[in-house]
């Protein structure tokens, strides 16, 4: 959506929030209503961790035409590794030996996912576009960290939860505007406003309150690992959507990453069935 709609990336970054921000006050005010309001402590975190996620989103969509999408998904994924080990230095949430040996592999395909190895040679602003990607990734994982903390204990109060941290990631990407040429709202076509709230509405709304309310019922070791299926997606709504055709390797990554996350979050036990004796 973001490439259709066709608007730069900092103005993206922002109204991608604040159009969010008017779908989910309402719904916030109503979660309020009934279930009580956010505690003065999960209001708090929610902001901080807006910020990482405007931070994420500036620093993500101006990576993109630095190095292009492919290389700036391979770095943005180091959320990977961010989320579980903030998880383990401050809430000592332990990391399960399964998700270290197989985040290799996972890393792999996401790089080949994102066309890595089959980039061109690199650019002046190569190094601007890592950097930047890099930091979105660590936006990123620092936005999933925090946002756990907001919703830990208020639990029932997850909408109210993403309204809060959406206004801060909006006027946390406003800010940043200011150092890259401001925001430029004159001049978009009716078709790039309806792509902008749609944008909002999935990428924001629905896909943030799914993250957000799945997040907190499982490990931070899964989140991290299942959220690589993000880029897998991509390349199918591109071929779908934009016909853009995915490589050989581009497949074989995807197939890489699902196997991969499947290893590291689905239980079995391979050695330690017991055949019970027939009855008969």
């Amino acid at each position: 959506m973001v490439k259709l709609a066709a608007v730069d990336s900092a103005t993206t970054a922002m109204l991608r929030c604040a159009i969010a921000v008017l779908i989910l006050a309402p719904l916030a005010w109503a979660e309020g209503v009934k279930r009580g309001r956010l505690s003065t402590s999960g209001a708090g975190w929610a902001i901080a961790a807006g910020i990482a996620l405007g931070i994420d989103y500036a620093a993500w969509t101006a990576a993109i035409y630095q190095v292009g999408a492919g290389i700036s998904t391979v770095l943005i994924n180091v959320q990977v590794i961010v989320l579980p080990l903030l998880a383990f230095l401050v809430d000592r949430e332990r990391i399960k030996k399964r998700f270290l040996m197989i985040l290799p592999l996972m890393m792999l395909g996401i790089s080949l996912v994102g066309g890595l190895w089959e980039s061109s040679a690199a650019s002046r602003s190569a190094l601007t576009g890592t950097l930047l990607g890099l930091c979105a990734g660590l936006g990123y994982g620092v936005y999933l960290f925090l946002t756990r903390r907001a919703t830990g204990k208020d639990s029932a109060r997850i909408i109210q939860s993403l309204a809060w941290a959406t206004a801060s990631a909006a006027v946390a990407t406003t800010v940043i505007s200011l150092f890259s040429g401001g925001l430029n709202l004159a001049g978009i076509s009716a078709q790039s406003w309806m792509l902008m709230v749609a944008l909002s509405v999935l990428g924001q709304v629905i896909a943030w309150l799914l993250i957000n309310y799945g997040s907190n019922r499982i490990t931070s070791t899964s989140t991290a690992s299942l959220l690589l299926i993000q880029p897998v997606l991509a390349l199918g709504l591109a071929a779908a959507i934009l016909s853009e055709r995915p490589t050989p390797v581009q497949l074989v990554g995807a197939g890489i990453v699902v196997a991969s996350v499947a290893i590291s979050n689905v239980p079995y036990n391979l050695r330690g069935r017991r055949h019970l004796p027939d009855s008969t």
